[in-house]
């Protein structure tokens, strides 16, 4: 039987994300309802300028000065919202601890592999890793910005491949991201969309068939 690799997203799967509300708290101006910080979340977090910060090509500084340039959010607040974000992502509990019932049933010998794949920048990355010891749990795990490419990009699953030995077919992804899963997916990887991260182990206790 082939070992069981799980893969894990981090924002909005194992880290709280909601980039519109913080957005509306941030820049209550600017979006004064949940549709328009919906809208603008997605000017500032889904545009190709957030991307290149994600993949390690752009820096905080140029980041947030792009962002401005297309935004009209006030600069200053718009560098103090950059630079705090790795500091703002808090774990949930629930996601933690079904990582935490996988990683008891690997350590009793069943063949398990736990491992994540995060569109993360750099400065955030080292910032959860210095906090957060939970994250030794895994056995491996790739941060976009180290690696300079990002889901959707098919070759960052590839990648994850070749470090970790996954085999198509016995590797489960779990991300918010729609577009993520369906690369995964399009890879061979098996697919876990996570829309409200409560669910995340009714969700991928179905799929695993635990």
């Amino acid at each position: 039987m082939a070992r069981l690799n799980v893969v894990f997203d981090f924002g909005a799967v194992l880290f709280a994300w909601e980039p519109g509300r913080l957005i509306q708290q941030l820049f209550p101006a600017h979006a004064a309802t949940d549709a328009q910080a919906t809208a603008l979340a997605g000017e500032v977090f889904g545009h190709a300028d957030w991307r290149a910060f994600d993949g390690g090509l752009s820096e905080q500084g140029d980041t947030a000065q792009r962002i401005h340039q297309r935004t009209a959010l006030p600069l200053p607040a718009l560098s103090e919202m950059i630079d705090n974000i790795g500091r703002k992502l808090q774990p949930i509990a629930t996601s933690v601890a079904a990582l935490d019932e996988l990683r008891v049933r690997r350590d009793a010998g069943e063949d398990i592999g736990l491992y994540f794949l995060s569109n993360m920048p750099a400065p955030y990355a080292r910032e959860l890793e210095q906090r957060h010891a939970f994250l030794q749990w895994f056995d491996g795990g790739i941060f976009s910005a180290d690696v300079k490419l990002t889901k959707p990009d098919r070759q960052i699953y590839a990648l994850a491949d070749q470090r970790f030995d996954l085999a198509a077919g016995s590797t489960v992804f779990i991300d918010d991201m729609a577009v993520n899963i369906a690369a995964a997916q399009a890879h061979g990887w098996r697919g876990v969309h996570l829309p409200q991260p409560h669910a995340l182990r009714a969700l991928l206790w179905d799929e695993i068939g635990f």
